[in-house]
Protein backbone atom coordinates (compact mmCIF):
# COMPACT_ATOMS: atom_id res chain seq x y z
CA UNK A 1 0.00 0.00 0.00
CA UNK A 2 1.54 3.17 -0.77
CA UNK A 3 1.12 5.65 1.96
CA UNK A 4 2.02 8.75 2.31
CA UNK A 5 5.08 10.65 2.65
CA UNK A 6 4.78 11.86 6.60
CA UNK A 7 3.43 8.65 7.22
CA UNK A 8 6.18 6.54 6.37
CA UNK A 9 8.36 9.30 7.48
CA UNK A 10 6.64 8.84 11.00
CA UNK A 11 7.39 4.76 11.19
CA UNK A 12 11.19 5.54 10.11
CA UNK A 13 11.74 8.09 12.90
CA UNK A 14 9.76 5.95 15.79
CA UNK A 15 12.15 2.86 14.76
CA UNK A 16 15.33 5.59 15.36
CA UNK A 17 13.74 6.56 18.95
CA UNK A 18 15.94 5.78 21.49
CA UNK A 19 18.35 3.91 19.37
CA UNK A 20 21.95 4.76 20.27
CA UNK A 21 22.56 3.79 16.40
CA UNK A 22 21.40 6.87 15.57
CA UNK A 23 22.89 9.47 17.77
CA UNK A 24 23.34 10.18 21.51
CA UNK A 25 25.25 12.21 24.62
CA UNK A 26 27.67 11.02 26.35
CA UNK A 27 26.95 11.64 30.01
CA UNK A 28 30.22 11.26 32.27
CA UNK A 29 30.42 11.07 36.06
CA UNK A 30 32.90 13.58 37.88
CA UNK A 31 34.45 11.55 40.35
CA UNK A 32 35.10 8.17 39.12
CA UNK A 33 34.72 8.97 35.69
CA UNK A 34 32.01 6.31 34.41
CA UNK A 35 29.74 6.84 31.51
CA UNK A 36 26.80 6.47 30.43
CA UNK A 37 24.75 7.18 26.71
CA UNK A 38 21.48 9.05 26.66
CA UNK A 39 19.80 8.20 23.10
CA UNK A 40 17.84 10.61 20.96
CA UNK A 41 14.18 10.84 20.72
CA UNK A 42 11.88 10.99 17.65
CA UNK A 43 10.16 14.20 18.75
CA UNK A 44 6.77 12.79 16.90
CA UNK A 45 3.16 13.77 17.28
CA UNK A 46 2.16 10.25 16.15
CA UNK A 47 1.99 7.37 18.65
CA UNK A 48 5.57 7.56 19.96
CA UNK A 49 4.47 6.80 23.62
CA UNK A 50 7.81 8.57 25.15
CA UNK A 51 7.61 12.07 22.97
CA UNK A 52 4.11 11.92 23.59
CA UNK A 53 4.34 11.92 27.32
CA UNK A 54 6.96 14.49 27.31
CA UNK A 55 4.71 16.65 25.34
CA UNK A 56 2.21 15.81 27.62
CA UNK A 57 3.64 17.52 30.25
CA UNK A 58 5.09 20.23 28.89
CA UNK A 59 1.59 21.42 27.29
CA UNK A 60 -0.05 21.22 30.59
CA UNK A 61 2.84 22.83 32.67
CA UNK A 62 2.69 25.59 29.93
CA UNK A 63 -1.26 26.12 29.94
CA UNK A 64 -1.30 26.40 33.96
CA UNK A 65 1.61 28.36 34.22
CA UNK A 66 1.12 30.88 31.36
CA UNK A 67 -1.94 30.86 30.14
CA UNK A 68 -5.32 30.26 32.34
CA UNK A 69 -5.17 32.95 34.71
CA UNK A 70 -6.76 31.93 38.15
CA UNK A 71 -10.35 31.45 37.34
CA UNK A 72 -13.05 28.69 37.31
CA UNK A 73 -12.42 26.55 34.12
CA UNK A 74 -14.83 23.82 32.67
CA UNK A 75 -14.28 21.56 29.85
CA UNK A 76 -16.83 20.85 26.89
CA UNK A 77 -15.96 17.68 24.87
CA UNK A 78 -17.93 17.90 21.54
CA UNK A 79 -18.07 14.23 19.55
CA UNK A 80 -19.08 14.35 15.80
CA UNK A 81 -20.90 11.56 13.63
CA UNK A 82 -18.66 9.13 11.77
CA UNK A 83 -18.95 10.88 8.29
CA UNK A 84 -17.38 14.43 10.04
CA UNK A 85 -14.19 12.32 11.45
CA UNK A 86 -13.87 10.85 8.42
CA UNK A 87 -13.71 14.32 6.69
CA UNK A 88 -11.60 16.27 9.68
CA UNK A 89 -9.27 13.56 9.24
CA UNK A 90 -8.94 14.34 5.37
CA UNK A 91 -9.68 18.17 5.49
CA UNK A 92 -8.07 18.86 8.64
CA UNK A 93 -8.28 23.16 7.52
CA UNK A 94 -12.23 22.17 7.61
CA UNK A 95 -11.65 22.39 11.69
CA UNK A 96 -10.52 25.56 11.99
CA UNK A 97 -13.72 26.82 10.66
CA UNK A 98 -15.59 24.22 12.70
CA UNK A 99 -14.35 25.41 15.50
CA UNK A 100 -14.83 28.90 15.05
CA UNK A 101 -18.81 28.09 14.81
CA UNK A 102 -18.09 26.03 18.28
CA UNK A 103 -16.73 28.29 19.92
CA UNK A 104 -18.77 31.42 19.15
CA UNK A 105 -21.93 28.99 20.02
CA UNK A 106 -20.84 27.98 23.40
CA UNK A 107 -19.35 31.87 24.25
CA UNK A 108 -22.58 33.25 23.41
CA UNK A 109 -24.82 30.65 25.27
CA UNK A 110 -21.98 31.63 28.29
CA UNK A 111 -22.11 35.52 28.11
CA UNK A 112 -26.41 35.84 27.80
CA UNK A 113 -26.22 33.53 30.86
CA UNK A 114 -24.12 36.09 32.53
CA UNK A 115 -26.41 38.68 31.18
CA UNK A 116 -24.11 40.74 29.46
CA UNK A 117 -23.60 40.98 25.12
CA UNK A 118 -20.40 39.92 23.12
CA UNK A 119 -19.89 43.71 23.03
CA UNK A 120 -19.51 44.41 26.70
CA UNK A 121 -17.94 40.94 27.71
CA UNK A 122 -15.39 38.66 26.29
CA UNK A 123 -14.80 34.42 27.45
CA UNK A 124 -12.06 32.62 26.11
CA UNK A 125 -11.21 29.02 25.77
CA UNK A 126 -8.28 26.26 24.66
CA UNK A 127 -8.84 23.72 22.45
CA UNK A 128 -7.07 20.71 22.55
CA UNK A 129 -7.87 18.43 19.00
CA UNK A 130 -7.74 14.77 19.65
CA UNK A 131 -7.57 12.00 16.96
CA UNK A 132 -8.28 9.09 19.05
CA UNK A 133 -10.17 6.85 21.11
CA UNK A 134 -9.62 4.30 24.01
CA UNK A 135 -9.51 1.50 21.59
CA UNK A 136 -6.95 2.91 19.24
CA UNK A 137 -9.46 4.52 16.89
CA UNK A 138 -9.58 7.29 14.98
CA UNK A 139 -11.65 9.64 16.94
CA UNK A 140 -11.04 13.47 15.79
CA UNK A 141 -12.99 15.49 18.57
CA UNK A 142 -12.52 18.60 20.39
CA UNK A 143 -11.85 19.14 24.29
CA UNK A 144 -12.08 22.81 24.75
CA UNK A 145 -11.39 24.23 28.17
CA UNK A 146 -13.41 27.40 28.95
CA UNK A 147 -13.38 30.15 31.34
CA UNK A 148 -16.48 28.96 33.38
CA UNK A 149 -17.42 32.67 32.93
CA UNK A 150 -16.98 35.97 31.51
CA UNK A 151 -14.66 39.19 31.53
CA UNK A 152 -16.73 42.63 31.47
CA UNK A 153 -14.73 45.88 31.05
CA UNK A 154 -15.71 48.47 33.84
CA UNK A 155 -15.70 52.23 32.64
CA UNK A 156 -12.02 52.55 34.03
CA UNK A 157 -10.94 49.63 31.62
CA UNK A 158 -10.20 47.40 34.13
CA UNK A 159 -11.24 43.90 33.94
CA UNK A 160 -13.79 42.00 36.12
CA UNK A 161 -14.57 38.51 36.05
CA UNK A 162 -18.08 37.26 36.47
CA UNK A 163 -18.50 33.31 37.26
CA UNK A 164 -21.43 30.99 35.50
CA UNK A 165 -23.46 28.24 36.33
CA UNK A 166 -22.78 25.49 35.28
CA UNK A 167 -25.09 24.31 31.81
CA UNK A 168 -28.27 22.31 32.50
CA UNK A 169 -29.43 19.31 30.75
CA UNK A 170 -32.14 21.51 28.66
CA UNK A 171 -29.42 24.01 28.21
CA UNK A 172 -26.92 21.19 26.80
CA UNK A 173 -29.71 19.90 24.49
CA UNK A 174 -30.11 23.28 22.85
CA UNK A 175 -26.98 24.28 22.49
CA UNK A 176 -25.68 20.74 20.66
CA UNK A 177 -28.68 20.94 18.36
CA UNK A 178 -27.92 24.64 17.60
CA UNK A 179 -24.29 23.92 16.95
CA UNK A 180 -25.59 20.51 14.60
CA UNK A 181 -27.58 23.04 12.58
CA UNK A 182 -24.54 25.51 12.02
CA UNK A 183 -21.71 23.37 11.34
CA UNK A 184 -24.25 21.19 8.90
CA UNK A 185 -25.27 24.63 7.36
CA UNK A 186 -21.56 25.38 6.98
CA UNK A 187 -20.33 22.11 5.77
CA UNK A 188 -23.16 22.59 2.97
CA UNK A 189 -22.05 25.94 1.83
CA UNK A 190 -18.84 24.56 1.14
CA UNK A 191 -20.25 21.53 -0.98
CA UNK A 192 -18.92 18.85 1.98
CA UNK A 193 -21.78 17.96 2.78
CA UNK A 194 -25.21 16.79 0.92
CA UNK A 195 -28.64 16.20 2.46
CA UNK A 196 -32.07 14.61 1.52
CA UNK A 197 -35.62 14.38 2.61
CA UNK A 198 -33.95 12.13 5.90
CA UNK A 199 -30.24 11.23 5.59
CA UNK A 200 -27.16 13.75 5.29
CA UNK A 201 -24.23 12.28 3.64
CA UNK A 202 -20.60 13.56 2.17
CA UNK A 203 -20.18 15.10 -1.07
CA UNK A 204 -18.54 13.04 -3.92
CA UNK A 205 -15.45 15.50 -3.87
CA UNK A 206 -15.36 16.34 -0.30
CA UNK A 207 -12.59 13.41 0.35
CA UNK A 208 -9.15 13.39 -1.45
CA UNK A 209 -8.87 9.72 -2.63
CA UNK A 210 -5.77 7.56 -1.77
CA UNK A 211 -5.31 4.62 0.19
CA UNK A 212 -5.32 6.40 3.34
CA UNK A 213 -9.06 6.78 2.82
CA UNK A 214 -9.31 3.30 3.44
CA UNK A 215 -7.22 3.23 6.38
CA UNK A 216 -8.97 6.50 7.58
CA UNK A 217 -12.53 5.14 7.23
CA UNK A 218 -11.98 1.76 8.71
CA UNK A 219 -10.20 2.58 12.20
CA UNK A 220 -13.37 5.60 12.52
CA UNK A 221 -16.19 2.48 12.23
CA UNK A 222 -13.94 0.15 13.91
CA UNK A 223 -12.99 -2.36 11.18
CA UNK A 224 -10.12 -4.33 10.06
CA UNK A 225 -8.50 -2.40 7.76
CA UNK A 226 -6.48 -4.69 5.72
CA UNK A 227 -5.13 -8.67 5.70
CA UNK A 228 -7.64 -11.26 5.04
CA UNK A 229 -10.32 -10.16 7.58
CA UNK A 230 -10.60 -7.06 5.28
CA UNK A 231 -13.97 -5.35 6.32
CA UNK A 232 -15.02 -7.12 9.35
CA UNK A 233 -15.63 -5.87 13.01
CA UNK A 234 -12.78 -5.34 15.47
CA UNK A 235 -11.86 -8.68 17.49
CA UNK A 236 -12.86 -7.52 21.03
CA UNK A 237 -12.38 -9.55 24.42
CA UNK A 238 -15.95 -9.35 26.44
CA UNK A 239 -14.34 -10.88 30.21
CA UNK A 240 -17.24 -8.43 32.50
CA UNK A 241 -20.65 -8.63 32.20
CA UNK A 242 -22.55 -5.87 29.75
CA UNK A 243 -24.08 -2.89 31.59
CA UNK A 244 -26.42 -0.69 30.99
CA UNK A 245 -25.26 2.63 30.40
CA UNK A 246 -25.48 5.51 33.63
CA UNK A 247 -27.61 8.50 32.83
CA UNK A 248 -25.83 11.46 32.60
CA UNK A 249 -27.09 15.33 33.09
CA UNK A 250 -24.33 16.95 31.68
CA UNK A 251 -24.32 15.82 27.81
CA UNK A 252 -26.53 17.00 25.03
CA UNK A 253 -27.48 14.62 22.25
CA UNK A 254 -28.23 15.32 18.43
CA UNK A 255 -28.21 13.56 15.57
CA UNK A 256 -24.34 11.67 15.96
CA UNK A 257 -23.24 15.01 18.54
CA UNK A 258 -22.33 14.93 21.47
CA UNK A 259 -21.32 17.86 23.85
CA UNK A 260 -20.78 17.13 27.33
CA UNK A 261 -19.77 19.52 30.39
CA UNK A 262 -19.59 17.69 32.91
CA UNK A 263 -16.18 18.42 34.73
CA UNK A 264 -14.59 21.65 36.08
CA UNK A 265 -12.40 23.07 38.43
CA UNK A 266 -12.56 25.80 40.46
CA UNK A 267 -10.06 28.82 40.66
CA UNK A 268 -8.18 27.10 43.36
CA UNK A 269 -7.88 24.27 42.27
CA UNK A 270 -4.69 24.29 39.83
CA UNK A 271 -3.66 21.04 40.36
CA UNK A 272 -6.80 19.37 39.25
CA UNK A 273 -6.88 21.89 36.14
CA UNK A 274 -3.11 20.46 35.46
CA UNK A 275 -4.34 17.03 35.77
CA UNK A 276 -7.41 17.60 33.66
CA UNK A 277 -4.70 19.44 31.09
CA UNK A 278 -2.89 16.00 30.97
CA UNK A 279 -5.49 13.94 30.67
CA UNK A 280 -6.89 16.07 27.13
CA UNK A 281 -2.90 16.02 25.70
CA UNK A 282 -2.43 12.68 26.53
CA UNK A 283 -0.30 10.65 23.68
CA UNK A 284 -2.76 8.26 21.88
CA UNK A 285 -1.07 4.68 23.29
CA UNK A 286 -0.59 3.81 26.55
CA UNK A 287 2.61 1.18 26.67
CA UNK A 288 0.40 -0.25 30.23
CA UNK A 289 -2.17 -1.42 28.21
CA UNK A 290 -0.81 -2.89 25.41
CA UNK A 291 0.69 -6.16 25.52
CA UNK A 292 1.63 -9.77 22.59
CA UNK A 293 -0.54 -12.98 22.64
CA UNK A 294 1.50 -16.20 22.92
CA UNK A 295 0.10 -16.37 19.16
CA UNK A 296 1.72 -13.13 18.11
CA UNK A 297 -1.38 -10.73 18.09
CA UNK A 298 -1.68 -7.22 19.39
CA UNK A 299 -4.01 -6.83 22.56
CA UNK A 300 -4.99 -3.42 23.43
CA UNK A 301 -7.10 -3.13 27.01
CA UNK A 302 -9.73 -0.64 26.95
CA UNK A 303 -9.38 2.30 29.81
CA UNK A 304 -12.95 2.22 30.88
CA UNK A 305 -15.17 -0.80 29.80
CA UNK A 306 -17.86 -0.86 26.75
CA UNK A 307 -21.42 -1.01 28.22
CA UNK A 308 -21.30 -4.80 26.72
CA UNK A 309 -18.20 -5.80 28.69
CA UNK A 310 -15.56 -5.38 26.06
CA UNK A 311 -12.39 -4.87 28.04
CA UNK A 312 -9.62 -5.87 25.05
CA UNK A 313 -9.41 -5.35 21.64
CA UNK A 314 -7.26 -7.46 18.99
CA UNK A 315 -5.43 -6.65 16.27
CA UNK A 316 -3.08 -8.85 13.95
CA UNK A 317 0.21 -7.26 13.57
CA UNK A 318 -0.58 -6.00 9.89
CA UNK A 319 -3.49 -4.26 11.21
CA UNK A 320 -2.18 -3.01 13.92
CA UNK A 321 0.46 -1.11 12.33
CA UNK A 322 -2.31 0.10 9.82
CA UNK A 323 -3.97 1.43 12.71
CA UNK A 324 -1.09 3.36 13.74
CA UNK A 325 -0.65 4.79 10.76
CA UNK A 326 -4.23 6.44 10.70
CA UNK A 327 -3.06 8.06 13.91
CA UNK A 328 -0.42 10.40 11.99
CA UNK A 329 -1.30 13.76 11.44
CA UNK A 330 -0.86 15.44 8.34
CA UNK A 331 2.25 17.70 8.75
CA UNK A 332 1.67 21.45 9.87
CA UNK A 333 -2.12 20.62 11.46
CA UNK A 334 -2.38 22.75 14.57
CA UNK A 335 -3.61 20.42 17.16
CA UNK A 336 -4.07 23.62 19.97
CA UNK A 337 -5.86 26.23 19.35
CA UNK A 338 -6.52 29.60 21.36
CA UNK A 339 -9.82 31.63 21.37
CA UNK A 340 -11.52 34.52 22.53
CA UNK A 341 -9.02 36.83 24.96
CA UNK A 342 -6.75 33.87 24.59
CA UNK A 343 -6.30 34.01 21.17
CA UNK A 344 -2.74 35.40 19.73
CA UNK A 345 -4.73 38.70 18.16
CA UNK A 346 -6.38 39.34 21.43
CA UNK A 347 -6.09 43.26 23.40
CA UNK A 348 -6.57 41.18 26.38
CA UNK A 349 -4.57 38.23 25.90
CA UNK A 350 -1.67 40.23 27.86
CA UNK A 351 -3.91 41.37 30.66
CA UNK A 352 -5.50 38.55 31.58
CA UNK A 353 -2.83 35.44 30.81
CA UNK A 354 -0.57 34.85 33.82
CA UNK A 355 2.51 34.63 31.03
CA UNK A 356 1.78 37.99 30.02
CA UNK A 357 1.59 36.37 26.58
CA UNK A 358 0.53 38.85 23.65
CA UNK A 359 1.92 42.02 21.99
CA UNK A 360 3.60 44.56 24.28
CA UNK A 361 3.83 41.20 27.48
CA UNK A 362 6.23 40.35 29.39
CA UNK A 363 8.09 38.29 26.87
CA UNK A 364 8.26 40.64 24.62
CA UNK A 365 9.78 43.29 26.66
CA UNK A 366 12.33 41.83 28.69
CA UNK A 367 15.79 42.48 28.07
CA UNK A 368 18.16 39.54 27.27
CA UNK A 369 21.75 39.81 28.01
CA UNK A 370 22.87 37.36 25.26
CA UNK A 371 21.07 38.93 22.54
CA UNK A 372 18.52 35.87 22.47
CA UNK A 373 15.19 36.56 20.63
CA UNK A 374 11.97 36.84 23.03
CA UNK A 375 10.79 33.32 21.70
CA UNK A 376 14.21 31.43 22.35
CA UNK A 377 14.46 33.53 26.01
CA UNK A 378 10.78 32.00 26.44
CA UNK A 379 11.64 28.79 25.27
CA UNK A 380 14.87 28.82 27.61
CA UNK A 381 13.03 29.94 30.34
CA UNK A 382 10.10 27.96 30.38
CA UNK A 383 11.51 24.42 29.68
CA UNK A 384 13.42 24.71 33.05
CA UNK A 385 10.63 25.88 34.91
CA UNK A 386 8.05 23.51 33.50
CA UNK A 387 10.95 20.35 34.18
CA UNK A 388 11.13 21.85 38.06
CA UNK A 389 7.03 21.87 38.27
CA UNK A 390 6.50 18.90 36.22
CA UNK A 391 9.21 16.41 37.48
CA UNK A 392 10.86 17.91 40.38
CA UNK A 393 14.02 18.55 38.32
CA UNK A 394 16.02 21.46 39.26
CA UNK A 395 18.65 22.20 36.39
CA UNK A 396 21.67 24.92 35.95
CA UNK A 397 21.18 25.54 32.53
CA UNK A 398 25.02 27.16 32.60
CA UNK A 399 27.75 25.01 31.06
CA UNK A 400 28.96 22.26 32.65
CA UNK A 401 26.11 22.00 35.23
CA UNK A 402 24.53 19.11 36.57
CA UNK A 403 21.83 17.76 34.11
CA UNK A 404 19.05 16.49 36.14
CA UNK A 405 18.16 15.14 39.10
CA UNK A 406 14.89 12.86 38.66
CA UNK A 407 14.44 9.54 36.60
CA UNK A 408 11.46 11.45 35.09
CA UNK A 409 13.91 14.01 33.07
CA UNK A 410 14.18 10.99 30.49
CA UNK A 411 10.52 11.45 29.75
CA UNK A 412 11.01 15.44 29.97
CA UNK A 413 13.42 16.05 27.43
CA UNK A 414 12.80 13.04 24.67
CA UNK A 415 15.81 10.73 25.88
CA UNK A 416 14.93 6.69 26.96
CA UNK A 417 17.95 6.21 28.81
CA UNK A 418 19.49 9.35 30.57
CA UNK A 419 20.36 8.39 33.98
CA UNK A 420 19.89 10.41 37.42
CA UNK A 421 22.64 13.26 37.84
CA UNK A 422 24.15 10.97 40.55
CA UNK A 423 26.27 8.55 39.71
CA UNK A 424 24.84 5.53 40.55
CA UNK A 425 28.63 3.72 40.88
CA UNK A 426 30.18 6.48 43.45
CA UNK A 427 27.44 8.75 44.07
CA UNK A 428 28.95 12.13 42.17
CA UNK A 429 27.52 14.61 39.72
CA UNK A 430 26.73 13.26 36.12
CA UNK A 431 27.31 15.20 33.36
CA UNK A 432 27.17 15.77 29.99
CA UNK A 433 30.11 15.91 27.81
CA UNK A 434 29.43 15.45 24.35
CA UNK A 435 27.14 14.80 21.75
CA UNK A 436 28.21 12.26 19.25
CA UNK A 437 25.95 12.07 15.82
CA UNK A 438 28.60 10.79 13.09
CA UNK A 439 27.91 7.42 11.94
CA UNK A 440 31.39 6.25 12.02
CA UNK A 441 32.10 7.26 15.85
CA UNK A 442 28.76 6.29 16.86
CA UNK A 443 30.00 2.61 15.62
CA UNK A 444 32.86 2.68 16.70
CA UNK A 445 31.96 3.40 20.16
CA UNK A 446 29.10 1.17 20.16
CA UNK A 447 31.83 -1.55 19.10
CA UNK A 448 34.19 -0.84 21.90
CA UNK A 449 31.37 -1.17 24.64
CA UNK A 450 29.76 -4.12 22.77
CA UNK A 451 33.52 -5.43 23.20
CA UNK A 452 34.09 -5.08 26.29
CA UNK A 453 31.41 -7.08 28.22
CA UNK A 454 33.39 -7.75 31.32
CA UNK A 455 33.33 -4.30 32.35
CA UNK A 456 31.02 -2.50 34.99
CA UNK A 457 27.51 -2.45 34.80
CA UNK A 458 27.42 1.50 34.61
CA UNK A 459 29.67 1.20 31.48
CA UNK A 460 27.55 -1.63 29.31
CA UNK A 461 26.26 -0.74 26.33
CA UNK A 462 22.24 -0.06 27.11
CA UNK A 463 20.05 -2.75 25.93
CA UNK A 464 17.32 -1.82 23.05
CA UNK A 465 13.51 -2.00 23.78
CA UNK A 466 12.07 -4.65 24.89
CA UNK A 467 8.40 -5.66 23.56
CA UNK A 468 5.19 -5.57 26.02
CA UNK A 469 4.91 -8.59 27.67
CA UNK A 470 1.71 -11.05 27.84
CA UNK A 471 -0.76 -9.94 29.60
CA UNK A 472 -3.68 -11.25 32.22
CA UNK A 473 -5.51 -12.83 28.93
CA UNK A 474 -5.09 -15.50 26.85
CA UNK A 475 -7.14 -14.94 23.28
CA UNK A 476 -9.85 -17.26 24.55
CA UNK A 477 -10.37 -14.52 27.58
Amino acid sequence: MDLPGYVGQEFEEYLKCGRLEHGFLRVRCDSCHAEHLAAFSCKKRGFCPSCGARRMAESAALLVDEVFPEQPVRQWVLSVPFPLRILFASRPEVIGHVLGIVYRCIATHLIKKAGFSRKTSQTGAVTLIQRFGSALNLNVHFHMLFLDGVYVERSDGSLRFRWVKAPTSAELARLTQNLARRIGRFLERQDLLERDAENSYLAGDALEAGPMEQLLGSSITYRIAVGPQQGRKVFTLQTLPACEEPFDAAVGKVAGFSLHAGVAARADQRQKLERLCRYISRPAISEKRLSLTPNGNVRYQLKTPYRDGTTHVMFEPLDFIARLAALVPKPRVNLTRFHGVFAPNSEHRTRVTPGKRGKGGRHATTADPEGRTAAERRAAMTWAQRLKRVFGIDIDKSAGQPICTAVGYREAVGHRDVPDETCPTCGGAMRIIACIEDPEIIEKILAHLDAHVTEPEATRRPPCRAPPQRGLFDETG
